[in-house]
C-alpha cells in the first residue's frame, strides 16, 4: 500500500504571460473550471498554480457530485454544477469520470432518518428527486449486504466522478482554448495600484491584470491576511484509501453507518471510513476560533483535536507579512500534505468484508490524507472582495467542493468578469462574517 493518488499529470507553459485579462490562483477543480469558463468567454487567462493541477484537495476527495444533504444556499448552484459535470465531458472530449449512478444512504438510527425526511421537505421546490426509502427498499439497494436497515434515502439523480482525473482533464481543455498553466509556480503576492488589482507577483516575475480569482483552497485566508484581508478559515485533516477491484456492490456511492464506498472506473473503491477527522490546534484556529464553534460543538464527536506540525507550518500556521521578491512558504510547500492515518483501513476492510463476505479479499493500496477547508457555516466564499476592486475569493468549500466545482468556477469565471452572475451570488459573500448577520448553522448531514 502506498501514500499516493494516480494524478494525471498536465503539461505546463513555458513562457510566463506579461499580461492577462484575469489571473487564477489554484489549479485545482474550482480554479480550473474558473479558467475553462473564463476562457469560453473569450478573456485571456493565466492558470497560475505553486505545485501542480489536484496536487491537493481536488484530488484527494470522495468524488461525489451531489445535491443530496447540501446547505439550501448551495443548492442552485450545485444543480448547474450537475448539469455541467452532465455535458463537459463531450464538449472537451475527455472521459472525467462522471457517472449519474445515484447515491444510496441507508441506516439504523431513527434520528438519522427523520433527518433526511426534514432535508428533503425543505428541497421539495428545487425538485432535487431524493428521497426516503423504507427497511424492505434499503436492503433492495444493498444487495449482498448482511445488515438489516430501518430504511434510508436515495436521490437518483445525484452520481460522482474521479478526482485523480477531472481537474486535469479539464485543466488540458482549457489549455487547448488558451489558457497558460504555470504548475510550480507560486504567486507570492498581489500588486496592487490606486487602491486595486494591478497584478500579481510569482516567483518567475510579475503579471499585468485587473483581475484575480483566488482559489487557493486551504491557503485562501493566510494569502489574503498577508493584504489586510481577512476570511476565517479552518482545516480538518481527513483519510481516504483506494482498494483492488472487487465485485460492485453499489453502481454508485453508498453510505452506511461503518463506511462509505465511491465505485470507481478501474474497478476498486474509494474507501472513507467512519473515522473521526483531525482538528489540529492552530494559530488561524485560535483567531477564528469564536466564529468556529457552534460548529465545533455541532461536530464535536466527529472530531480528534490535537497538536501537530500544522501549528508550525502551513497555510494555518503564523507566518505574518513576507517579502513579494524572495521565496516564500508556497515555494517551501509546493504540496499541502496531510499524514494519513494509517489505522483506519484495516478496521475498514473488516467493516466492509463483514458486510459484503463476497468481497473478502479485498486489499488498501492507495492511502492518504487531505485538508478540508472550510468556514464557519460550511458554505464556501464565492465572492468579491469590496476593499480591493479586482479580487474574486472562491474558498472554503469545507469537505464538499469537488461536486459543485465547476458550477462554483462558473460563476466565479462571472464575477470576475463582470458578467450576468449564473446564480445568484448574495449566499456566499465574504461580507456575511462581517457584516452583523447571524450565521446559519452548518447544515446537511
Amino acid at each position: 500500500m502506498v501514500a499516493t493518488r494516480n494524478l494525471d499529470p498536465v503539461e505546463s507553459d513555458a513562457t510566463l504571460p506579461e499580461a492577462a485579462d484575469v489571473v487564477v490562483i489554484g489549479a485545482g477543480i474550482i480554479g480550473v473550471s474558473t479558467a475553462w469558463h473564463l476562457a469560453k468567454a473569450g478573456h485571456s487567462v493565466a492558470l497560475l498554480e505553486k505545485g501542480v493541477v489536484a496536487g491537493e484537495q481536488s484530488s484527494r476527495n470522495w468524488g461525489w457530485c451531489r445535491t443530496m444533504n447540501r446547505d439550501e444556499r448551495e443548492i442552485p448552484l450545485m444543480q448547474h454544477s450537475q448539469h455541467l459535470w452532465d455535458t463537459l465531458p463531450a464538449e472537451i472530449g475527455a472521459e472525467m469520470g462522471f457517472r449519474r449512478n445515484g447515491l444510496v444512504y441507508v441506516t439504523k438510527d431513527p434520528k438519522q432518518l427523520a433527518a433526511w425526511q426534514a432535508w428533503i421537505d425543505m428541497a421539495q421546490p428545487y425538485q432535487v428527486g431524493a428521497r426516503v426509502i423504507d427497511a424492505a427498499e434499503a436492503k433492495r439497494l444493498t444487495p449482498g449486504n448482511a445488515q438489516d436497515w430501518i430504511g434510508g434515502v436515495v436521490s437518483p439523480r445525484d452520481g460522482r466522478a474521479e478526482p485523480a482525473i477531472a481537474a486535469p482533464a479539464l485543466a488540458k481543455a482549457a489549455r487547448a482554448r488558451g489558457v497558460t498553466l504555470h504548475q510550480n509556480c507560486a504567486v507570492r503576492g498581489l500588486d496592487t495600484t490606486g487602491g486595486r488589482i494591478g497584478g500579481v507577483f510569482t516567483e518567475r516575475g510579475r503579471i499585468r491584470t485587473q483581475a484575480v480569482v483566488l482559489a487557493a483552497g486551504a491557503w485562501a485566508s493566510m494569502f489574503l491576511r498577508r493584504h489586510g484581508l481577512d476570511m476565517p478559515q479552518s482545516s480538518v485533516h481527513s483519510t481516504i484509501f483506494a482498494t483492488t477491484p472487487a465485485r460492485q456492490v453499489s453502481p454508485g456511492p453508498l453510505s452506511t453507518p461503518d463506511f462509505i464506498l465511491t465505485p470507481l472506473l478501474d474497478g476498486g473503491y474509494l474507501v472513507a471510513a467512519k473515522a473521526r477527522g483531525r482538528l489540529e490546534l492552530t494559530p488561524a484556529g485560535i483567531r477564528y476560533a469564536l466564529q468556529f464553534l457552534p460548529s465545533l460543538r455541532k461536530n464535536w464527536k466527529m472530531v480528534e483535536l490535537r497538536l501537530g506540525r500544522s501549528f508550525f507550518e502551513g497555510p494555518d500556521a503564523l507566518h505574518g507579512r513576507w517579502s513579494f521578491d524572495k521565496p516564500t512558504v508556497f515555494e517551501r510547500m509546493r504540496v499541502l500534505e496531510a499524514k494519513p492515518k494509517a489505522s483506519i483501513v484495516q478496521p475498514a476492510i473488516d467493516a466492509i468484508v463483514a458486510a459484503y463476505p463476497e468481497l473478502a479479499g479485498i486489499q488498501a493500496v492507495r492511502l492518504w490524507a487531505g485538508w478540508i477547508d472550510s468556514t464557519p457555516d460550511a458554505v464556501p466564499v464565492i465572492s468579491r472582495v469590496a476593499a480591493l476592486p479586482g479580487l474574486v475569493v472562491a474558498a472554503g468549500f469545507s469537505g464538499h467542493g469537488f461536486g459543485i466545482g465547476l458550477g462554483a468556477g462558473r460563476l466565479a469565471a462571472d464575477l470576475a468578469a463582470d458578467a450576468p452572475p449564473v446564480v445568484d451570488p448574495a449566499p456566499f459573500s465574504l461580507s456575511r462574517f462581517f457584516d452583523g448577520s447571524p450565521l446559519r448553522a452548518p447544515a446537511g448531514i
